[in-house]
């Protein structure tokens, strides 16, 4: 394993953490569950870091990989159980607790919760204060298409917020 690019990619990531955290909050709702994904996103961040080529912002690309996880991650789990065969710990990467006491926040992120996936990624991204033209990069879509998506993701947790 090059060492450069483990130390690349660790301070990569210690300096980005925050989206990891806040994709975990977004798609878990207790403390094991946001371990246990943000210990698979990492590991998916890692396996694909060598393929990262810097032609996106590393967070633009972060998002990706960290959305794509999540998702995918939760469409299997209500099949079968969490399992990673890859050893990450050598990686000596620090876990910071990311914790919000606020309960306007509490109940915010419990309708976020109850959207759909990409619902709930839209809304963490325009809580990020990003652009659509970097949501649809981070999606894959138009920049039209975030904004149409995104109005209806607005209109839905507004909806949420209303019934709590």
């Amino acid at each position: 394993m090059n060492s450069n690019l483990e130390k690349t990619f660790i301070a990569f990531l210690k300096e980005n953490q925050r989206i990891v955290h806040k994709v975990c909050r977004i798609y878990t709702d207790n403390k094991e569950d946001h371990e246990d994904l943000f210990q698979e996103i990492t590991i998916q961040l890692w396996k694909s870091f060598p393929s990262f080529k810097g032609d996106a912002k590393f967070s633009t690309w972060m998002y990706r990989v960290a959305l794509n996880t999540a998702i995918t991650l939760f469409k299997k789990a209500k099949k079968n159980d969490l399992t990673t065969a890859i050893d990450v710990s050598s990686l000596r990467i620090e876990y910071e607790t990311y914790e919000d006491d606020e309960h306007k926040l509490k109940i915010m992120y419990q309708a976020i919760y109850t959207l759909s996936d990409i619902e709930k990624a839209l809304i963490m991204m325009y809580l990020e204060d990003k652009s659509y033209r970097e949501i649809g990069e981070i999606l894959g879509i138009t920049e039209g298409n975030a904004r149409v998506k995104m109005n209806r993701a607005k209109n839905n947790l507004k909806q949420q917020l209303n019934t709590k």
